[in-house]
């Protein structure tokens, strides 16, 4: 038998390492066996799907990168599986920017790498994966991390480059795209740091026969390459920042991702009853948004925040390991990511037994006069840092209206003070997309001092949370926590509201929970 081996087809630096299982591994390996798997299986027929939907929109982001990077050779991988224990890994996701830039979302393959090569005309895009091996190499059967007895199938490089309507090849061919590297070629380092290493290497070697000639690799001679590498950095910004400014497609994947979202808090506050009656009901709730979110979409776009009662004052609470008590407020910050990845993020607190106390309605109230306060002032041209200025404008007045701050509201508002932030110490708004807190590494005159743009997809998100041991608050306030989140689009008159249809006041929310119980 043809000796088709992954070492054998693929240069030992594209493998990535094989954990050993040795000591319980019953795989057989007799000649016998290998010979008689290898026959008697049917011809593969590869039917060749048409282009996806997303495929124009990642070819004219693509073609919008290249015309930053002329003459450089960029290489965008798509990562790899990461260990959880032992043998076990986590559910592999692609880097954003790769799905952003391919179109390839919860389908794509680990270990993939988009490379885009400079031409006279821009750049040639290819994309290399890990195509599957015959039913002749040991792989198929033996490899628990690709081999088709263990995952299912795998697509052929034909049914790749068909459905993505890209330029497909082999992984041992991106061993040429390693020897090619020279002094104009970028990676976005964060996306696999393994290959990115690989990448360190080669330039390294360029360089120094650049230095040295062709004897460079018997030299002592040494290059160091800084961990940041400035021009990669650069073109990690840049990759961010393409996405700052939604397309069509991107702009209804989110309007859907909003629908299942929606979907999901219905059966949350169906499911209440239940919930409210298990010794750890904040699980009950993430465990039935999360079925809403692999039912609908991929799976949830962030660990879901289920924090009921004091835990709503925790701000990334996602132990979810608390009761769920009626009278109680919770707080549920939770999203459906699609399979392209475009995720919701919406918050909703809920009164458990569905009515508000008093001094709960007037918390959420004013936390949604926040909220309106905030989307009044998104449009075109608008500073995004304002969005956030006019949400605190009324946290402040109203906390020092309840006798909560040392100062008056126009004292803390000014920059030296703010003391009315130590009950909302996050910010308004971040961007969303294909991330939950998309475009991050974009430059803050960019981002933070950047200008609303139509097609720009961000939350407003105000809250007011008053820990239960602080003394500066009423009593009657402790342990109340309140955030209202919705998913905004900058239009080219104004604003949507993408998630107005999910119950925001605190009579649409009562009334919400009251039909959920006929």
């Amino acid at each position: 038998m043809a000796d088709t081996t992954a070492s054998a087809l693929i240069p030992a630096a594209l493998t990535p390492p094989v954990r050993s299982n040795e000591n319980r591994s019953t795989t057989p390996g007799s000649t016998g066996f290998k010979s008689f798997i290898a026959s008697g299986w049917a011809d593969r027929t590869d039917v060749l799907p048409p282009a996806r939907e997303q495929a124009p929109f990642a070819a004219a982001r693509r073609a919008r990168l290249s015309a930053q990077y002329r003459g450089a050779r960029l290489i965008i991988p798509a990562g790899r599986l990461k260990q959880r224990s032992n043998d076990t890994d986590y559910a592999f996701r692609a880097h954003s920017a790769f799905a952003h830039l391919t179109g390839w979302g919860s389908d794509s393959e680990p270990g993939a790498v988009l490379v885009l090569e400079p031409t006279d005309a821009g750049h040639d895009a290819t994309l290399y994966f890990r195509e599957r091996a015959g039913r002749d190499s040991d792989e198929f059967y033996a490899n628990p991390d690709i081999g088709e007895f263990w995952i299912g199938p795998r697509p052929s490089v034909a049914q790749v480059a068909s459905d993505l309507a890209l330029d497909v090849r082999g992984i041992a061919e991106l061993a040429g795209v390693l020897n090619a590297v020279d002094s104009e070629t970028l990676v976005l380092r964060e996306a696999d740091p393994t290959f990115t290493e690989q990448v360190d290497e080669a330039r390294l070697r360029f360089a120094a026969e650049r230095v040295l000639g062709s004897n460079a690799t018997d030299s002592p001679f040494s290059i160091e390459i800084n961990a940041e590498h400035e021009p990669d950095a650069g073109l990690a910004r840049d990759v961010s920042e393409l996405r700052l400014v939604k397309d069509a497609y991107e702009i209804a994947q989110m309007r859907l991702a909003v629908a299942a979202t929606a979907r999901g808090f219905d059966d949350v506050i169906a499911d209440l009853p239940r919930s409210s009656q298990h010794a750890r009901g904040e699980r009950l709730v993430e465990g039935v948004f999360n079925t809403r979110a692999r039912s609908d979409g991929n799976t949830v776009g962030y660990d879901t925040i289920a924090a009921s009662g004091p835990h709503a004052c925790i701000l990334h609470w996602t132990r979810n390991d608390g009761v769920v008590a009626p009278g109680d407020l919770i707080l549920i910050d939770a999203g459906v990511e699609l399979d392209s990845y475009y995720t919701a993020d919406i918050t909703r607190t809920l009164p458990v037994n569905g009515v508000y106390t008093d001094v709960q309605r007037l918390v959420y109230e004013t936390v949604r006069e926040a909220a309106d306060a905030a989307f009044a002032v998104v449009l075109p041209g608008v500073v995004f840092r304002d969005v956030h200025a006019a949400a605190m404008n009324v946290i402040a007045r109203r906390t020092a209206e309840w006798g909560m701050l040392p100062v008056s509201a126009d004292e803390a508002l000014q920059p030296e003070n703010g003391q009315h932030r130590r009950y909302m110490v996050h910010g308004t708004s971040h961007h969303l997309g294909i991330d939950v807190h998309d475009c991050a590494q974009a430059r803050r005159d960019m981002y933070m001092d950047g200008v609303l743009e139509p097609g720009m997809v961000f939350t407003i998100e105000p809250g007011l949370y008053f820990q239960p041991d602080d003394l500066t608050v009423p009593a009657e306030f402790r342990g109340i926590g309140v955030r209202i989140e919705d998913d905004i689009l900058v239009t080219e008159t104004g604003a949507e509201n993408l998630s107005a249809a999910i119950p925001r006041t605190a009579t649409e929310v009562e009334a919400w929970l009251a039909a959920s119980k006929r």
